[in-house]
């Protein structure tokens, strides 16, 4: 019988399991509290259960908890980048980044990554699985756990398509801001898609209250279908028209990614066809100077280029900021460590 993989199990579903190993109901929610609030790493850790019972949890179930293989820590601005080994051998990456107002981690949703932006390094070498629930949520307990720093702000940004491991992306939303669990309100969670637009329709029935960021990086149809191949399948106006429901059924002001490279996507026409597009919506723009791969060959503006896109922006009356670059001594870009480290172990 195939074991339960206990730390994707939501609170009601943990006290069903636990009903039906014969303990009684109080168990289920010091279990719950060691997993999920005292980010326990094993069972050993739990005095207050009965050897028996965490003999009979270590024979029954999966107890997933990640190994940390690299830790990186930035000399310009303290974000520390993690490298994790899952069960499988497989390895992902997370970061823990420190502002003023909190401290956020930036999560991977998968092991890789089949979009195929062309800008990006998580998807070279295309997809080799999804995360599980309790692999997305042991990024964000064992960075805390490591770091002694409480988490306040999640970002699911890192490796992969989170839209594309839909089940277990909602399910680690519901278990994140739990009562029980960490309590992370949901206003502070922003869950980031390259257009997957009958998703993003699911999403915004879920009646969850997170910030959407849709990866734009274009200001046209056709743009868009050069740098990202989820744009053949999906066109611009119905991901568009998919934001506006969202924000109609949520209320939350939505947020644009645009990765600025150079001769690209950062000309003056690019400005104003963007500020056309997203004229009539409730929504913020990140402007991100494109963090150089060395297996692709774009490259940043110039600091003035991005500094006049910025402009060009406001004039017409759109709320933009320039993301702030962090790690970048340490591979910050999204899937360069991950894929250092395979080529230096092959």
């Amino acid at each position: 019988m195939a074991k339960v993989d206990i730390k994707s199990l939501g609170y009601q579903e943990l006290q069903a399991y636990v009903a039906g190993l014969g303990e009684k109901p109080f168990r289920a929610k010091q279990l719950y509290q060691w997993m999920h609030e005292k980010l326990a790493e094993s069972y050993d850790e739990m005095s207050n259960l009965s050897k028996t019972f965490r003999a009979a949890l270590e024979e029954d179930t999966i107890f997933t908890v990640l190994k940390p293989v690299q830790i990186l820590t930035s000399a310009l601005d303290g974000t520390q980048k993690y490298l994790f080994e899952l069960e499988d051998g497989n390895v992902i990456e997370s970061v823990l980044m420190k502002y003023k107002h909190g401290n956020s981690v930036c999560i991977s949703s998968q092991v890789g990554c089949r979009m195929g932006c062309r800008f990006c390094a998580s998807t070279i070498g295309g997809l080799t699985r999804n995360l599980t629930c309790a692999e997305m949520l042991e990024q964000v307990y064992r960075i805390q756990r490591l770091s002694g720093e409480r988490v306040s702000n999640l970002v699911v940004m890192g490796t992969g398509e989170p839209l594309d491991n839909y089940d277990n992306l909602v399910k680690f939303i519901r278990m994140l801001s739990d009562e029980h669990g960490l309590n992370i309100s949901q206003r502070n969670i922003t869950v980031s898609t390259c257009g997957l637009m009958p998703n993003i329709r699911r999403l915004a029935g879920e009646d969850l209250q997170i910030t959407l960021a849709l990866s734009l990086h274009a200001s046209n149809q056709e743009k868009r279908k050069g740098l990202m191949p989820v744009a053949n399948k999906y066109a611009l106006a119905d991901v568009l028209d998919a934001c506006r429901d969202y924000f109609n059924k949520t209320g939350r002001r939505l947020t644009f990614e645009y990765s600025l490279v150079g001769g690209v996507n950062d000309t003056e026409e690019d400005a104003r066809e963007l500020s056309g597009l997203v004229q009539d919506l409730n929504c913020h723009i990140n402007l991100i100077p494109v963090n150089p791969v060395k297996e692709r060959e774009y490259v940043q503006p110039e600091r003035s280029v991005v500094q006049a896109f910025k402009n060009k922006l406001e004039k017409n009356g759109i709320n933009v900021t320039i993301r702030r670059e962090m790690g970048r001594d340490i591979d910050g870009a999204c899937g360069q460590l991950r894929r250092r480290y395979m080529k230096e172990k092959v």
